[in-house]
């Protein structure tokens, strides 16, 4: 859309590109970069063989041998993102090469420097999150436009499952987003029709979303999820394998503390949270608050330009138009709902598994490391961002709920 030259004409209140929000994929890194440049090779060539290396215990040994390299090189965006997968992917392997039992307190200056470098030009944190596994490591694997990961991890295809179809919930989102910045337009304009589309429009993308996810059932087997990835998601905040952070040798001689990947950090929910005027209750709120310092500085901010907008919600309820409350409260239904949803597939992923991966290690001769099979006991009650699971998912869904407008 172009600006009008007639200065009386108010602009669009969120221009999506500024926030490096893409009209076409929403938050999700449009076509990122799957190779790095010449110089970063070494790191390429351990990420490409991250699998084997991890299940065959050598990782930390080839990392030992890798040339620590200067971060001049890289040049814009794509290639900082590519590096912080790259990177973050192959610190998740070092850390938990050997399971929780085998974790390390030092990352090695040759990993940790430029990780935390790129993290820093990037405003990300050196840890694998949302924004590195998901929205930025997808690629197009051939013409049809079939998807397929950069980076993966062991796990195989239930973990390319788990990421594309976390990537299909973003990229469902997509008309959602778009409709936020309809509905902030229609609001400052007194638009009530416009109003009306713009919120139907993000009702039917959050209906999109849930189905989206629906499909982790078809792709995902829950005893490699919990048993073989969920760790290789785990940070070292609030979690009690390590209890005293990481040393980022040469950053800092003191370890420091960063959550795991977590839903939460995903810009989407935040966005149609503050749109809709969700209250969150002061703990899980606090949570939710601290996941958005792992979104990528540009999505944060949109979240934040949104929560500073011109609340919906009154302006629905001081129209009193019965069209406008019922598309709103379609909105927060339909979020509730997702978020039921969610905590139906934790309770089969996560809980059920656990109690399934009790059974087991009370068998006589369990394995030990991720590569054995042995799951994380550590965090059976919360989830990879450190939170207590079933508690703060249905502390979110109920305080979504509680968002309805009564007739």
């Amino acid at each position: 859309m172009e600006a009008s030259d007639d200065t009386e004409e108010p602009p669009l209140p969120l221009a999506l590109s500024s926030f490096h929000v893409s009209e076409e994929f929403g938050f999700l890194l449009p076509d990122p970069l799957t190779e790095l440049p010449a110089p970063y090779g070494p790191w390429m060539d351990i990420a490409r063989e991250l699998p084997q290396l991890i299940t065959s215990h050598q990782l930390r040994s080839r990392v030992h041998q890798m040339p620590q390299l200067s971060t001049q090189h890289l040049r814009g965006r794509e290639e900082l993102h590519l590096a912080h997968l790259v990177l973050s992917f192959i610190t998740m392997g070092y850390v938990w090469q050997e399971g929780q039992e085998g974790t390390v307190q030092v990352l090695p200056r040759n990993l940790a420097v430029p990780y935390w470098e790129v993290s820093q030009a990037l405003g990300l944190p050196p840890i694998l999150s949302h924004a590195d596994f998901v929205l930025a490591n997808w690629r197009r694997k051939d013409p049809s436009g079939n998807l397929d990961t950069i980076i993966t991890l062991p796990g195989g295809e239930s973990l390319r499952g788990f990421i594309l179809v976390t990537l299909l919930v973003e990229k469902a989102a997509v008309p959602g987003i778009k409709a936020i910045t309809r509905a902030l337009g229609a609001i400052l304009q007194r638009d009530e029709e416009t109003l009306h589309r713009a919120l139907e429009e993000l009702a039917g993308a959050i209906e999109a979303m849930s189905e989206a996810l629906r499909r982790m059932h078809d792709y995902v087997d829950p005893e490699v999820f919990y048993s073989v990835i969920r760790i290789f998601l785990s940070g070292w905040k609030d979690n009690p394998a390590m209890a005293h952070g990481l040393v980022y040798e040469g950053v800092s001689p003191q370890p420091m503390a960063f959550s795991g990947g977590s839903a939460a950090q995903s810009t989407v929910l935040h966005a149609f949270d503050e749109l809709l005027g969700i209250c969150h209750r002061q703990d899980t709120a606090a949570f939710l608050h601290r996941m958005r310092e792992y979104m990528p500085p540009p999505h944060r901010a949109f979240v934040e330009e949104i929560r500073r907008a011109v609340s919906l919600k009154q302006l629905v309820l001081a129209s009193g138009d019965a069209r406008l409350r019922a598309a709103f409260n379609r909105c927060v239904s339909a979020l509730a709902a997702f978020r039921s949803y969610h905590i139906a597939i934790v309770t089969k992923y996560i809980a059920t598994a656990a109690a399934k991966a009790r059974a087991r290690r009370a068998e006589p001769g369990a394995g030990a490391g991720p590569s054995a099979g042995q799951p994380p006991s550590a965090l059976e009650a919360k989830g990879t961002g450190g939170s207590h699971i079933f508690s703060f998912l249905k502390s979110i869904r109920d305080s979504t709920r509680e968002g309805m407008i009564s007739a």
